[in-house]
């Protein structure tokens, strides 16, 4: 029950969040007219927060550039785009990456210090802090009755006994490859 209530209350925020976001902002719309260099006049960009039925450069572009007959064959030679955007699928999904990027986070946490703290009680303290050097050359490594303790366990998942098995294999050839290297000094080939 305690490992849903990260995700429900990240989903509950993500909802408060949305639900004032329902209507249109005027920041979600806008008309947006590029207009080119015309005579002696330099080429701009104008922005309004204005409705699509009014998207046009008479009501865009603001202060007019050029006065009387020239409004009209500058107005032509503008391109007015209506733009809209949605805001609310924004937040979300920022919300979202941010609230996965915290999961990770909690994660990475759990694994640098929780884990070896659960395992040096589970498996005892003496054996996580021999080092290399302690360790006889008929000792086997000191993580070998992980597996056996972690398959008498009935509240792990298969997989994750598979996976701790193919770790302490990988650490008993990790092991020997010392021994090889380091005590009888022969390199694999």
């Amino acid at each position: 029950m305690k490992h849903l209530f990260l995700p429900v209350a990240s989903v509950l925020v993500c909802l408060v969040l949305l639900v004032p976001v329902t209507a249109k902002n005027a920041e979600d719309i806008r008309c947006k007219c590029i207009c080119p260099p015309y005579k002696d006049i330099e080429g701009q960009i104008y922005k309004q927060n204005v409705s699509l039925k009014d998207c046009n450069c008479l009501h865009v572009v603001e202060p007019m550039p050029v006065d009387g007959k020239d409004v009209e064959a500058y107005c032509l030679l503008c391109e007015c785009k209506y733009e809209e955007r949605s805001s609310g699928t924004i937040k979300f999904t920022i919300i979202m990456y941010l609230s996965i990027l915290g999961l990770l986070l909690l994660y990475m946490v759990y694994l640098t210090l929780l884990e070896p703290m659960l395992k040096r009680r589970l498996f005892g303290h003496s054996q996580l802090i021999q080092s290399d050097d302690d360790v006889p050359v008929g000792d086997q490594q000191p993580f070998a009755n992980a597996h056996n303790v972690l398959s008498r366990s009935h509240s792990r998942p298969n997989m994750l006994n598979k996976v701790e098995h193919a770790q302490q294999r990988w650490r008993k050839q990790v092991q020997e490859q010392r021994k090889s290297v380091f005590d009888r000094h022969v390199v694999l080939s």
